[in-house]
């Protein structure tokens, strides 16, 4: 493909979440690949458009995105795509849509309504405390609580030590996490219509048949409790696409292990840039 790829990062974001919810992975990211320009890209109704509506159709918001790219100059050169969840979904559709945008992609913990079912998409085991979480007025209370649903970090055990014993993880940066992210939302809040629309949005992609030209890789986490790793595995199965898979991590992959996915697209960027001399 374009040997490009890996130069020119564009980063999408899931469900009513936004660019600054990316942290700490961002400085990770960018010391992986020091030569190459990073973009953190806001899906509307969110981060800085989080005045605009969002629409209810993942074309709609690649529209969206894309028209921002262009009008900002962020596709002079392809650009490579880290997205996740619905995100990923944008990222798709955008591979589809104007491949000519796009050379390549890595996508995180999504899924496809014409390849999972809704309880996959959304873990039926989760739909008691999501409900709780959308009703919660309190929003330190709320990101803890969100917190505790897409991370893994305190309840996994990695080379038989807890996770909350390793460096940067227990209570205090867990309240550290949950302070920055109440703190987003109180500067720039999500409406609760824009997250219906994201969610009626992401609930009725349905991609088709048509496999992108680009390469693709998918990432999950074997311990999302929010979509199920069989969303990604159907992924993988219909289109043939290279999988790498979490042992422990949940949806929230980047915060669980960012270093495992800085490694993983290292990876993938050398295998695919490998024919022509880099």
């Amino acid at each position: 493909m374009n040997k490009t790829i890996g130069k020119n990062w564009i980063l999408l974001r899931g469900l009513a979440r936004e660019s600054a919810h990316w942290g700490d992975f961002i400085p990770l990211l960018q010391s992986a690949f020091p030569d190459a320009q990073i973009t953190l890209i806001d899906l509307p109704g969110t981060g800085c458009f989080y005045r605009e509506p969002s629409p209810r159709t993942i074309k709609a918001i690649t529209d969206n995105v894309r028209r921002h790219a262009l009008e900002r100059g962020f596709i002079q050169q392809p650009a490579t795509i880290l997205a996740l969840s619905l995100g990923a979904m944008v990222a798709w559709e955008w591979m589809r849509s104007y491949p000519e945008d796009i050379c390549g992609a890595t996508l995180m913990n999504t899924s496809f309504a014409d390849l999972s079912p809704f309880y996959q998409r959304l873990r039926w085991q989760s739909y008691k405390d999501f409900a709780a979480l959308v009703m919660t007025r309190d929003i330190y209370k709320r990101e803890s609580g969100i917190l505790q649903l897409v991370s893994n970090r305190r309840h996994i055990a990695r080379d038989g030590v807890y996770a909350a014993s390793q460096p940067g993880t227990g209570a205090a940066q867990d309240q550290r996490i949950s302070r920055a992210w109440a703190k987003i939302h109180n500067e720039r809040p999500i409406s609760l219509n824009n997250s219906f629309r994201q969610i009626i949005a992401a609930a009725s992609y349905r991609p088709g048949d048509i496999k992108p030209k680009q390469p693709v890789l998918l990432l999950n986490g074997q311990g999302d409790r929010l979509v199920a790793p069989a969303c990604s595995e159907a992924i993988h199965k219909k289109w043939h696409l290279e999988l790498r898979r979490h042992p422990w991590a949940g949806h929230d992959l980047t915060l669980d292990d960012g270093t495992w996915v800085v490694e993983r697209l290292q990876d993938w960027v050398a295998q695919n840039n490998s024919g022509y001399g880099h």
